[in-house]
């Protein structure tokens, strides 16, 4: 059975237990990270030196890095073509669209994140909460202009592009209520929003 290491309020494994979810595969969660600790252990550390989360096990293969780890359980997995797509350019846009969230909208939210999630109110640094907002509504934007061309990001049919930069928009919408209107990113949100997988592994965690 696959087994991912990794706490559930972790948005990196949020994406795979999601895509885990949209494949219909059988899988153990190991609880690790953060208040759970192990990711120091030798154990641990020999199968993933980063020594964060998530990490695939895969029988006798560990794989680390969550967006590799969505791309490699499509590749394996998905014989149907639910997450990645048959057509070269259309796979290459979805895979365009996950680099994006890691180079792009996670930096973007970060102190955005950390500042009122994860600090406590007297000691949070308004100077970089609001620059942080500042630039992750760009970002988002951005991913606004998109989906005013193209149904998902990637084009007309969900795929694992959609997977890392929607539990961001899920964060966004939570973090900046006053946020101006991105009506193209609110009806593609609203529509993966309804998707059992998501509903089950990202908006039912609440936000730690």
């Amino acid at each position: 059975m696959l087994k991912v290491w990794g706490r559930k309020n972790s948005m990196n494994v949020q994406k795979v237990m999601w895509a885990l979810a949209e494949l219909g595969l059988p899988n153990e969660r190991i609880d690790a990270g953060g208040a759970f600790g192990q990711t120091k252990d030798p154990q641990y550390l020999a199968i993933n030196p980063n020594a964060l989360v998530p990490t695939l096990v895969d029988g006798d293969f560990t794989l680390w890095e969550s967006n590799s780890i969505v791309r490699y359980l499509a590749a394996r997995h998905d014989d149907n073509r639910r997450l990645e797509p048959a057509d070269l350019q259309v796979r290459a846009r979805a895979q365009m669209w996950m680099d994006w969230q890691l180079s792009v909208l996670q930096p973007s939210q970060r102190d955005l994140f950390w500042g009122l999630i994860r600090t406590a109110p007297d000691k949070r640094v308004a100077a970089a909460i609001d620059a942080s907002r500042a630039k992750n509504t760009n970002a988002m934007a951005m991913l606004d202009a998109q989906l005013a061309r193209t149904t998902y990001v990637a084009g007309d049919a969900f795929t694992y592009g959609d997977i890392p930069v929607a539990i961001n928009a899920y964060r966004y919408w939570a973090l900046v209520p006053d946020h101006p209107p991105l009506p193209h990113a609110r009806r593609w949100y609203d529509t993966i929003a309804a998707r059992p997988a998501f509903a089950a592994h990202v908006s039912a965690v609440p936000l730690s």
